[in-house]
């Protein structure tokens, strides 16, 4: 910033007198605090300063200058106060509910998702001591209705299988199982949801889907609703055999590329 400053001598006497006592340097100019390079000119009727300013630190005030650098005896920025995420309806969690009914299972009771498929390997029978594949199948449902009187859409997504096996047993997994091919295994060795019997006889199997529901009031988000809601398939009787080897010809070494050799 360049000054030019026209004093008469009366004013500068004026100005000298009022002025704290403080370091001169040889040009006659004192700006405490601040760098200066002064030349001044005396004609005996008024006194002539032209002068660049700068203070330490600072920058001249020019409206919309937000990119000034810190100085040490500027206050620290206060911290922006936390702001919850929330959307046009209002916050509840991250989930935008003010102004919506809060749903429960048993609000659900008039929405049902379909009934699980059973099936198993070998289809309707099992070994004794060796695996029997059971695959539960069951997808992801949206139904739409009228919930405590606002147009609403359930989804229901499956969350957990339970197999009962009949035999007094059962296994809870987060997958319905897949078949032996698809799984690219051979028959009778172990998956995610095969069981093992142990005696002869008929066996009642079922498997029980548990959903984890949510519901849409029409404003594109998902809420979710507490517990599951199950669906259970009807029984899928396997009947279980055991299995004996026995010679019907040639023995082994009568016949090395016979049954069973």
């Amino acid at each position: 910033m360049r000054l030019r400053i026209t004093l008469t001598a009366t004013a500068i006497a004026l100005a000298l007198l009022a002025a704290p006592q403080t370091a001169h340097g040889d040009d006659g100019c004192d700006f405490s605090g601040w760098h200066s390079a002064c030349n001044a000119t005396n004609s005996g009727d008024q006194v002539d300063i032209s002068a660049g300013l700068s203070r330490p630190g600072s920058q001249p005030d020019i409206p919309g200058n937000s990119d000034r650098p810190s100085h040490p005896d500027d206050p620290a920025p206060e911290a922006p106060d936390e702001v919850e995420e929330c959307g046009p309806l209002g916050c509840r969690g991250n989930y935008e509910v003010a102004g919506l009914p809060e749903v429960t299972l048993a609000d659900l009771a008039s929405f049902r998702p379909a009934t699980p498929q059973l099936t198993g390997e070998p289809a309707g029978f099992g070994v004794v001591g060796m695996p029997t594949n059971l695959v539960g199948a069951a997808s992801e449902q949206r139904l739409s209705g009228t919930l405590l009187g606002w147009d609403v859409t359930v989804r229901f997504v499956p969350a957990e299988f339970v197999f009962s096996h009949g035999d007094g047993t059962s296994a809870t997994t987060t997958t319905g199982g897949a078949s032996w091919a698809r799984l690219a295994q051979a028959q009778f060795t172990p998956t995610a949801t095969s069981h093992v019997y142990g005696e002869r006889g008929t066996y009642p199997v079922s498997v029980t889907v548990r959903y984890a529901a949510s519901v849409d009031f029409g404003t594109g988000l998902w809420l979710p609703v507490d517990g599951f809601v199950t669906a259970a398939s009807g029984d899928y009787d396997v009947r279980v055999v055991e299995v004996r080897t026995a010679l019907v010809d040639e023995t082994c070494r009568e016949n090395p590329s016979g049954p069973g050799c």
